[in-house]
């Protein structure tokens, strides 16, 4: 008999706190990244580097171009990228 009257009381219940997914580009989620850049535009150098290389060599590329492309990601996950 109070069934319905008690939860008309209590409120409309309240969803669950969702917590935000990471997103590397917000410096308050991402320390690493306190500029918030997003990832065309983190890592200059060795992207065009990479880049460079990857023009150079063609269809060798991916057998010349290791070391540059390592050192890209390496410095796309200092800055908090997830790749």
């Amino acid at each position: 008999m109070f069934g319905p009257i008690s939860s008309w009381w209590s409120g409309p219940s309240l969803p669950a706190v969702e917590s935000k997914p990471y997103d590397p580009t917000d410096p308050k989620q991402n320390s690493l990244n306190p500029k918030g850049l997003k990832p065309c535009c983190a890592c200059p150098q060795t992207k065009s580097a990479r880049d460079d290389c990857f023009l150079k060599y063609g269809d060798q590329a991916p057998e010349k171009c290791k070391e540059v492309v390592e050192s890209h990601l390496a410095c796309m996950r200092g800055l908090g990228f997830k790749v």
